[in-house]
């Protein structure tokens, strides 16, 4: 009940903030990463081969599929596939017989499938690129960008009509394996492939908003759910609710557009990606990170204010998916 009268409030009085955060920087680190080159006619020998088998000389025109396991996104733990698929050119300004002629050097047409999860198997999203590979970074590519110029073309869940730029940044080691797909991909693992960093320079189409009151934000005191202001500041180690918009699907899901269900069977439809909350640029612990039983796109994240947050006015900063919301302040004593 108290959740319900709570949200009532903020319908009637919330005027969600219009400012967009800046575009956010994706480092994802892959691994195991393994070429696999069509080159065997005959299909009934395709990942036939336990053993490992080099892929005979390349040439161009010749498809290649790419497979690797996501660890990291952002230095934090992930898991997830990368799959991409290329038609190689080998196009140089100065070419040998075999080779494309053209003004730029390419390695060749790509198209490249990123599904990023958390690490215990939660699905955040996925992201789509498509460009060409193996020439240098496009313009405007984020610091440390080196190969590939591909447009991020889409994604899902959490990166629902994000667009952007691709690239490769760096290898991190291992060995570069350019198989033939007579190798049997089931063991990729076993036989191991290369580390790389891919960065992917992000436009999200939405992003966490704190609910911005009359009086200020969204942001209560979990002990009786009054508001955080300057009459009843927030203290450190106390723990607090913030109502915002924008963190996208949950589980179980909930249909788009559509509001929460009622809390009465105590369901909790928690955010699939990962939240995080910062004080003063101070990492906090969350707690809770659900939807808002009966309003749509719109959520309740608990957070505890980190010890030895300094009194005065903090700021509150509210991430999904490494994508952040602007910033809002509250008095803190």
């Amino acid at each position: 009940m108290r959740l319900g009268i709570v949200f009532v409030f903020i319908g009637c009085a919330a005027v969600l903030l219009a400012q967009a955060p800046p575009p956010v920087i994706l480092e994802v680190d892959i691994e195991n990463y393994v070429f696999y080159y069509l080159d065997v006619v005959d299909p009934a020998k395709l990942a036939t081969s336990a053993a490992p088998v080099l892929a005979a000389p390349g040439r161009v025109f010749r498809w290649q599929v790419s497979i690797a396991d996501v660890t990291a996104v952002n230095g934090r733990p992930a898991k997830g596939l990368y799959a991409g698929r290329s038609m190689p050119l080998q196009s140089t300004t100065r070419p040998t017989p075999g080779q494309a002629i053209a003004d730029i050097g390419s390695f060749g047409l790509n198209d490249a499938h990123l599904v990023i999860l958390q690490p215990d198997g939660t699905e955040i999203g996925s992201l789509f690129g498509l460009g060409v590979g193996g020439t240098t970074a496009p313009p405007g590519a984020p610091k440390g960008a080196a190969v590939h110029n591909m447009a991020v073309a889409g994604g899902t869940g959490a990166f629902l009509g994000a667009r952007g730029q691709w690239a490769y940044k760096q290898a991190l080691g291992g060995t570069t394996r350019s198989v033939s797909m007579v190798e049997d991909p089931s063991n990729r693992r076993v036989h191991g492939g290369s580390h790389r960093r891919d960065i992917i320079h992000l436009i999200p189409a939405s992003w966490p908003e704190v609910t911005n009151l009359a009086t200020g934000p969204a942001i209560y005191h979990a002990e009786d759910f009054s508001l955080v202001g300057s009459q009843k500041p927030a203290r450190a180690g106390e723990q607090l609710i913030i109502s915002v918009s924008g963190l996208g699907p949950t589980r179980p899901g909930s249909d788009i557009g559509k509001p929460f269900p009622p809390y009465g069977d105590g369901t909790k439809y928690e955010v699939s990606s990962p939240v995080e909350v910062t004080v003063n640029g101070q990492q906090a612990r969350v707690v809770n990170k659900i939807g808002w039983p009966e309003a749509t796109n719109m959520y309740r994240v608990d957070f505890v204010v980190p010890d030895g947050t300094a009194p005065g006015m903090a700021s509150i900063g509210v991430s999904v998916a490494w994508i952040n919301g602007p910033e809002v302040k509250i008095p803190v004593r």
